[in-house]
């Protein structure tokens, strides 16, 4: 049986500047991974090897050989990740209550004015998504 290529722990800050970058890419070698690197962040070619390598190990990415280097391939959607890392962060920080993350999420945009008026409106048409969503579901019952 093949193990579930979601990942059993959260990316370290490396791990996850890399996988964003393949994700960008759908694919990419380590010279193309580094080429996407902003040019003040200074990782080597080994050290980016390497990390490439621990996420081929972890079941994360998978690495095809072409000519003398590999092709690294996301084995998981970036959606999905972005999922188990809000599951994470619910369960871990806000004591599993989703109300309380995104109450604090919301108050944070608008304590710190990090939501312009389309992000607001935004938020509130995915809430009225949310509710009629759920009436709908609950008249079904």
């Amino acid at each position: 049986m093949q193990k579930d290529p979601s990942p059993e722990k959260l990316l370290t800050e490396v791990e996850l500047e890399l996988m964003s970058i393949l994700w960008k890419l759908k694919q990419g070698s380590v010279n193309d991974v580094m080429a996407q690197l902003p040019k003040d962040r200074a990782l080597a070619y080994t050290s980016i090897s390497t990390v490439l390598r621990i996420l081929e190990q972890k079941k994360i990415v998978e690495a095809r050989k072409e000519g003398r280097g590999h092709i690294y391939v996301p084995r998981i959607e970036k959606s999905e990740y972005e999922a188990k890392s809000v599951r994470n962060m619910v369960d871990k920080v806000f004591d599993g209550a989703p109300v309380a993350m995104v109450s604090a999420l919301v108050k944070q945009l608008v304590d710190s004015g990090g939501a312009d008026h389309e992000e607001i409106e935004e938020i509130r048409k995915l809430l009225q998504k949310a509710e009629s969503s759920k009436s709908s579901k609950a008249r079904r019952k």
